[in-house]
Formats: C-alpha cells, sequence, structure tokens
C-alpha cells in the first residue's frame, strides 16, 4: 500500500510540472496600447493691439495745399439775414455780432476741446494766417452737445485754444447749434445743404459753413472735411472778397 501511495504522489507531481510549463508555453494576452494624447501646440502670443494710426493737420500756412475744385455753393437770400444781427458774446463776455466781420469771407465752425476732430483747430488757425490778410476770417462756436466735448468754462475754452493751438482767430461763448434753443446764427444755417444733399441738424463738432464775402452763398462741409481739404481751400479762395 506505502509503494502505491508514493508512486501515485510522484505521478501527482509529474502532472502539476507538466501543467505548469504548459501554462508557461500559453501565449500571453496582447496588451492594449497606451493611448498618448496629442502633443499640444504651443500657445502663440498675442499679437499687440495696432493703434489706429491718428490723423494729421497741417500747422504751417505755408504747407496748405492748392485749391482743389469746390463744391457748388448754396446761393441764400434773405433767409441768412439773421446770422449779422445777432447778439452775441465773445468767450470774454464782449457783445458781438457777425455784422463786425460782414464784407470778409467767413467760416463758421462749431469747435470742442475733448473731440477726436480737435486738433483741427491747427489747421483752421493755419488758414486764418494766410488768408485773413485777403479777407477772411474763422469764427468757432463751442458747444457741448456731443457727448459732452467741451465742458469747460469760457476762461477754461480761451487758455485751452491758446496754449495749445496759439488760436487767434476769434471764438464766441460756448452755445447750442441744434435743438429748441439753437442759436439764431445755427439756426439759419442749418438749412443749407452740403455736396451730399445733407440739411439739417449739425452732425458732430467742427462742421463747416464758408460764406461769401458779399453774404449771397454758403458751401457746408462735413464734421470729418479736414480744414486742409483741397476743396474747402478752393471754397475759400472763392469767397474772398473782390
Amino acid at each position: 500500500m506505502k509503494k502505491l501511495a508514493l508512486a501515485a504522489a510522484v505521478l501527482g507531481v509529474v502532472a502539476c510540472s507538466k501543467t505548469d510549463q504548459d501554462a508557461t508555453k500559453a501565449p500571453k494576452e496582447p496588451t492594449p496600447p497606451v493611448a498618448v494624447a496629442p502633443a499640444t501646440p504651443p500657445t502663440a502670443p498675442a499679437a499687440a493691439p495696432v493703434e489706429a494710426a491718428k490723423p494729421t493737420y497741417v500747422t504751417d500756412p505755408a504747407s496748405l495745399p492748392a485749391a482743389g475744385t469746390a463744391p457748388a455753393p448754396v446761393a441764400v437770400g434773405k433767409a441768412l439775414e439773421p446770422i449779422w444781427t445777432t447778439p452775441l458774446k465773445t468767450l470774454k463776455g464782449e457783445p458781438t455780432t457777425l455784422a463786425a466781420y460782414k464784407g470778409k469771407a467767413v467760416m463758421v465752425v462749431n469747435v470742442a476741446s475733448k473731440c477726436g476732430n480737435t486738433p483741427q483747430y491747427s489747421t483752421l488757425e493755419a488758414l486764418q494766417k494766410k488768408y485773413a490778410a485777403k479777407g477772411f476770417t474763422v469764427v468757432g462756436f463751442p458747444s457741448n452737445q456731443f457727448h459732452g466735448q467741451e465742458p469747460g468754462t469760457a476762461e477754461e475754452i480761451a487758455t485751452f485754444c491758446a496754449t495749445n493751438y496759439g488760436i487767434t482767430f476769434p471764438i464766441m461763448e460756448k452755445t447750442d447749434v441744434n435743438g429748441d434753443n439753437r442759436n439764431p446764427v445755427y439756426k439759419a444755417l442749418a438749412p443749407i445743404a452740403d455736396a451730399t444733399g445733407h440739411t439739417g441738424d449739425i452732425r458732430w463738432n467742427f462742421e463747416k459753413f464758408v460764406i461769401s464775402a458779399d453774404g449771397t452763398k454758403v458751401t457746408r462741409f462735413a464734421p470729418k472735411t479736414k480744414p486742409e481739404d483741397p476743396t474747402v481751400i478752393a471754397a475759400v479762395e472763392a469767397a474772398l472778397p473782390r
């Protein structure tokens, strides 16, 4: 019996050994590939914002361009007469009227100190210096009706104009150019059309009206039309006294 038991144990060891060998020979399950996330491309640095080029304006009278072709002026009749007699005050509080400039070519401009168009002051002064001796003047009318861009007092406006642009042309006290309290000067000028056919309300700061020296014709220009535009130069020269 002991011999039989020993033989069975030996056979069991052999069988186990064979099973282990077979297990080691069994094919292994393939290892699934590890997913690799694609490389994140480096983030390009944000481009610096491009600052819009600021418009340049002529400051030297000698650098003003030659006259181009002026738009056809609008003939005016008695409707323009109130502009000469309307009581006005200068920035210094002195009473005056536009009759003081009658017989000259007059450019009426609504002005402001804190507008993108404010540098037009420099070219308006250049026009004044070049053409004053020929019978021309700019007359400024400050207005705070366009986004509050002329908030200063009369003294502050005068100081700003003298310090920054050396203005020598007359500037009136701050006034309304649109609405129920529109200055009578602008009440007379507003119905006049520009070259595009626009009439009515003043659109923004630095809208321009060139009035001929004999008071019979007016040429209107949009606020963005620079004072040194050849069409403006032509209108000024055409308006000069003969």
